[in-house]
């Protein structure tokens, strides 16, 4: 049986079978080990405590075994670096698992409203915007639209609604500024 100070991590790192199995061997006692201690107060089950280690190894080969080519002996022994590598591993899955989320496709739309019984529409008077300005500001605000959908419908750049839109922000703020009491 290999030992994890046996392994060649040059040959792993460049993605040698032999040799990543042999680590994969080495080192799952230790990555079980570090995972399950580590994730001992999350209340996760065996599975997910088995799909935290498997994460650990994702991890190390991910994007051309970047991570593991980071593993520098000089400061810390490969078994070490291992552990720490596979606890943070290991606690960034529990923190995934414990927020599950939902597809918003999923949610209903009732869910996802925002009360607005207590928001008052924003009475802008009369000659504050230009048109454009205010035609603008409802297609953004009220009917949701993106700038280049606006930009396309306007037949104009999608900078100049940026432009249009900013001013008409600065106006309104220099306004409502000199309201406030």
């Amino acid at each position: 049986m290999t030992e994890l100070k046996e392994i060649d991590l040059r040959a792993l790192a460049t993605g040698s079978k032999r040799t990543w199995d042999a680590f994969v061997v080495a080192s799952t006692p230790l990555i079980n080990a570090v995972v399950r201690r580590s994730l001992s107060t999350y209340r996760l089950s065996e599975e997910d405590v088995m799909d935290a280690a498997q994460d650990v190894y994702v991890r190390l080969c991910a994007n051309d075994y970047r991570l593991l080519k980071t593993y520098d002996p000089a400061r810390a022994g490969l078994s070490t670096w291992l552990a720490v590598v596979a606890r943070s591993s290991a606690v960034d899955h529990a923190r995934r698992r414990r927020h599950g989320t939902t597809p918003i496709d999923d949610v209903p739309e009732t869910a996802l409203a925002i009360e607005d019984k207590h928001v008052e529409k924003l009475k802008i008077p009369d000659g504050l915007l230009t048109e454009r300005q205010t035609l603008i500001l409802k297609y953004l605000y009220d009917e949701e639209r993106d700038v280049t959908e606006i930009a396309q419908l306007l037949k104009i750049d999608a900078q100049t609604v940026r432009s249009t839109h900013h001013k008409a922000l600065l106006r309104l703020r220099e306004h409502f500024k000199e309201e406030a009491p």
